[in-house]
């Protein structure tokens, strides 16, 4: 007797086989999931790499680029390697495989679901890498010209809302360095280039919510992927289990 449902979330099917004569094995279908995990992950790697981009140019403009003055994790670029190209790369396996796979076809089903774990594995590090250096971006603050007090120094490049141990003249800096990101009225120490707290915060905060999402997807097409691999990687419709490889 063969008894097939639908799981909370119609994200994948459970194929009971009841026959003495059949394996006693759950055929989980996860192809599904797979391809609505791929095209999520596809849209925010495309986003992760806009705002890397967007981080080097600040206010639209490429001079401080060229004259090296960008901040040191915009540079490192974690939004387009990390989340944005190796996250691209591995979407584009999970979203091919999940489409390839509809409908029971013949396509090496648990090699795929492997392949996609072990890629999704990738991801999760990549989008991880992200989330922690646009994390330490955030709360640094940016590279930019202020007016520093030390040996009677006028503007200089530095991080302000990091260095302030006496080469600030501002005050307001000096008493709230630690907490700049809660008082956008210290956001003008920066003289240059103008408006790039505002353009940092911005574009860094959606790079560590645009990697936190990466990495739950992430993590969900590993369990996808494992779960594939045991029990196959189709969408069997008519309650058909999975032929092994």
């Amino acid at each position: 007797m063969m008894r097939t449902e639908l799981l909370p979330g119609g994200c994948c099917w459970l194929t009971l086989l009841t026959s003495p004569s059949v394996a006693a094995r759950q055929a989980m279908c996860v192809g599904r999931c797979s391809r609505i995990v791929g095209p999520c992950l596809l849209v925010l790697g495309t986003l992760s790499v806009i705002a890397n981009i967007l981080l080097l140019f600040p206010g639209g403009e490429w001079k401080y680029l060229a004259d090296g003055h960008i901040t040191k994790q915009a540079k490192v670029m974690p939004g387009i390697w990390g989340g944005g190209i190796t996250v691209l790369l591995v979407a584009t396996h999970i979203t091919a495989v999940g489409w390839r796979c509809a409908g029971c076809s013949d396509c090496g089903t648990r090699r795929n679901a492997f392949l996609s774990a072990v890629l999704s594995k990738l991801a999760l590090l990549g989008s991880a890498a992200c989330f922690i250096l646009s994390g330490v971006g955030l709360t640094n603050g940016p590279l930019c010209l202020y007016n520093a007090s030390e040996h009677g120094r006028g503007p200089t490049w530095g991080y302000p809302f990091l260095d302030t141990g006496g080469e600030v003249s501002d005050t307001r800096v000096l008493a709230s360095a630690d907490y700049f990101l809660y008082k956008p009225d210290t956001w003008d120490t920066c003289l240059e280039p103008v408006g790039i707290v505002a353009w940092n915060v911005t574009l860094f905060s959606l790079l560590l919510l645009v990697s936190a999402t990466e990495m739950v997807l992430a993590s969900i097409q590993i369990l996808n992927g494992c779960v594939g691999c045991l029990c196959g990687f189709c969408e069997g419709k008519q309650g058909r289990p999975t032929l092994p490889d």
